[in-house]
């Protein structure tokens, strides 16, 4: 009674058995040699482009020229015939104190001058007088030397004259505060009626030049040699783009390299120039810089998001006509603008997966897209 269930669990087993193998061998052959399916990717093409090698940096708009305006007399302010923010030229008034004071001081010494101009003719006929006598022996030498020596003195009280003369016109001149260059005005920063004093220093009105203006950068210093590199070949150019870096507010050129390092930064401090004929910049302005080193003629490159980066550097997958990709590794000059310059492993017209790499392996079937 007890080797009946041992039995009965041996006929089970073999008969489990024979299910297995009827199972294996009733298999389709036609299912289990079934290949992977191809897997999908977006596949663009290799693009021959003319792409510049660009040197990246953030810049302050500075105005070429600023001049703050203060008065060279004392005086109370009569007229400031100017609007804030007007643009102006070269020699515009902006200011007028009251010229009366000065006007008397120029006439004082004008008469002054007459004075002794009159006096100089007397003693200039005397003389002349004394020299006849002096001749005849009705005069004596002293007296004659006195009488030339005087002379000279008037002479040399009428140069004091016109060196006060001088003095007075342009005191009188420093009544009218003209702009030294042309720009464009900030704020009124004293009102009419306001005595100004030359020794108080007060700024009266600040005057920006925009046209040209500066922008002020700075790069690594390790971008110092090529700049110097391509800069002894020829100016070089100079983008200021909007704080998204999609429009180009101005073309410039560079036109100053600092003589140090910054060794705080580690940094080279740059500065280039722009016409700014419409004024898009404007002084305090933060923008971004792009240094144009040179232009690549007809490189090849492809979207950005093509190449890969690897444990042996960047690589890629080609399309081969059989819809199988290949793994090919590359040399990346430049990413830039949302493309990468390839100089070496690719050619133009080449077809490149652009999408999908993630799931794939060299030598993977692929169902290739077009990229939208």
């Amino acid at each position: 009674m007890r080797k009946a269930p041992a039995a009965l669990a041996a006929v089970l087993v073999l008969a489990g058995a024979g299910l297995i193998l009827r199972a294996a061998f009733s298999r389709d052959p036609a299912s289990a040699a079934a290949p992977a399916p191809a897997i999908p990717v977006t596949i663009g093409t290799v693009t021959a482009r003319t792409l510049p090698i660009v040197l990246r940096g953030i810049g302050t708009v500075q105005a070429f020229n600023t001049v703050t305006v203060r008065s060279r007399a004392d005086g109370q302010i009569v007229a400031a015939p100017f609007t804030e923010g007007q643009e102006i030229a070269a020699g515009t008034l902006l200011f007028r104190i009251d010229p009366r004071p000065y006007a008397a001081a120029l006439a004082q010494a004008e008469a002054a001058k007459a004075k002794d101009t009159a006096q100089l003719e007397s003693a200039t006929a005397d003389l002349a007088r004394y020299a006849s006598l002096l001749n005849r022996g009705f005069q004596s030498r002293q007296s004659y030397d006195q009488q030339k020596a005087l002379v000279a003195q008037i002479h040399a009280a009428i140069a004091g004259d016109e060196a006060q003369i001088d003095t007075a016109r342009i005191n009188l001149s420093y009544t009218e505060i003209r702009a030294p260059i042309a720009g464009r005005l900030g704020a009124q920063l004293v009102d009419p009626g306001n005595i100004v004093r030359a020794s108080d220093n007060t700024a009266l009105v600040t005057i920006a030049q925009l046209r040209p203006i500066d922008v002020a950068f700075a790069l690594p210093q390790q971008d110092l040699d090529p700049i110097r590199r391509h800069q002894s070949q020829g100016p070089l150019a100079v983008e200021a783009r909007s704080r998204d870096d999609l429009h180009v507010l101005a073309r410039g050129k560079l036109t100053f390299i600092d003589n140090g390092i910054d060794p705080a930064t580690g940094t080279i401090h740059l500065k280039a120039q722009f016409a700014n004929a419409r004024e898009r910049l404007w002084p305090g302005e933060f923008v971004n810089v792009h240094l144009i080193l040179a232009t690549r003629e007809n490189i090849a490159t492809v979207p950005a998001e093509t190449v890969q980066q690897g444990p042996d550097g960047w690589f890629v997958y080609v399309l081969r006509p059989d819809d199988t990709v290949m793994r090919r590794k590359v040399a990346v000059v430049a990413i830039q603008d949302g493309l990468a310059a390839i100089g070496k492993g690719l050619a133009p017209g080449e077809r490149v997966v652009v999408g999908g790499q993630y799931r794939l392996t060299d030598g993977a079937k692929v169902a290739p897209r077009a990229a939208g």
